[in-house]
């Protein structure tokens, strides 16, 4: 069927979509103070969590599991939004296990932020600031800066980022090189500004805290695998993410939304948040579905995970043998990039 016959919407296809390590910086330290909030930095989120599904198995690992038999989200003992928030009048109903990591998660439209435990329980609501365009190197460390702000007190720093990122230092960044966002014009002073930039270092010397810093897709894999077998990772939102872990251990970084996908298009001009807008819900499903059939004759992976925001438009409409992830995911796999040993 071709997609001009593919028409004929549900009621949930009427909208339009979702959003979609490297050790440096002082040891220790107080947290400096990172200035006036950011105009734009909205309140803390207090979304209620995903329910889970009838007769689903226990928690899977990761802190994760199964919801309406092909999502996964976190478990109550984990760190849905609000999750571990106790301070009533009479503060903290527990005190928060150390040591806190902020877990940033960068977004082509928003950037979100929390802080976590080390049993990843959230201790403060995600807040979150919307992604501005253009936006340079000097630019999104202030704008990081700024969001953390009214969030309590870290010691160290945890960032998943849209392109490759190798040793603490951003080698591209595809969406923040445009003049307004992913799809136009491209600004040779931006490409020229982030490629090799040392993000990590500038973030812990602004945060006054260590930063480890990772690629998105990567850092919401090390949240969400189980550790055994060939396991793939899709992340669905602005663009297009993938990882793959071979046992747990986190594969050299790829780059397949850049690929060829189909009309001449790659996968993030297919199927990201800018062709979604444009072609509806119905018909990005199709255009998704064939992209992850690519990616599974490509990898031959064990199991898939499905995450980012558009992850949800999904549900119910997709083979079980894919797991739907939370999209908190993005946040908890902040803590799994400080067990790490060894640089991304």
């Amino acid at each position: 069927m071709s997609e001009s016959d593919d028409e004929g919407a549900t009621p949930e296809d009427t909208g339009s979509g979702g959003t979609g390590p490297t050790d440096t910086g002082p040891a220790d330290g107080g947290q400096s103070d990172p200035g006036p909030a950011a105009p734009g930095v909205t309140a803390p989120e207090n979304a209620a969590p995903t329910s889970p599904g009838r007769g689903e198995p226990g928690p899977a690992p990761g802190g994760f599991r199964p919801v309406e038999a092909t999502a996964w989200s976190p478990s109550a003992g984990a760190s849905a939004p609000g999750a571990g928030v106790a301070a009533a009048a009479g503060g903290w109903a527990r005190e928060p296990a150390g040591p806190l990591t902020l877990a940033v998660d960068v977004g082509g439209t928003g950037i979100k932020a929390s802080v976590l435990d080390a049993s990843d329980r959230m201790v403060a609501d995600r807040v979150r600031v919307e992604t501005t365009y253009p936006l340079s190197p000097d630019a999104f460390v202030t704008r990081v800066a700024e969001l953390v702000r009214p969030l309590p007190a870290f010691d160290r720093v945890s960032v998943g980022f849209p392109g490759v990122v190798r040793r603490g230092r951003i080698l591209t960044a595809p969406h923040f090189v445009t003049a307004h966002g992913p799809g136009s014009e491209i600004l040779a002073d931006l490409v020229a500004a982030w490629a090799d930039f040392p993000a990590a270092d500038r973030l812990a010397q602004r945060l006054g805290k260590p930063v480890r810093i990772a690629n998105d897709a990567d850092l919401q894999g090390l949240a969400v695998v189980s550790g055994h077998g060939l396991e793939f990772v899709v992340t669905l939102g602005t663009g297009v993410g993938t990882a793959l872990f071979l046992d747990g251990v986190l594969a050299p970084h790829l780059e397949l939304a850049h690929h060829p996908f189909r009309k001449g298009e790659t996968y993030n001009e297919q199927i990201g948040d800018a062709a979604l807008a444009r072609i509806g819900p119905k018909k990005w499903r199709k255009r998704t579905l064939e992209a992850l059939e690519n990616f599974a004759r490509l990898v031959n992976f064990d199991r898939c995970y499905v995450g980012g925001g558009n992850a949800r438009l999904l549900r119910g409409k997709i083979d079980p043998a894919y797991v739907i992830v939370d999209n908190v995911a993005g946040i908890l796999g902040g803590i799994r990039l400080w067990e790490r040993h060894g640089n991304l």
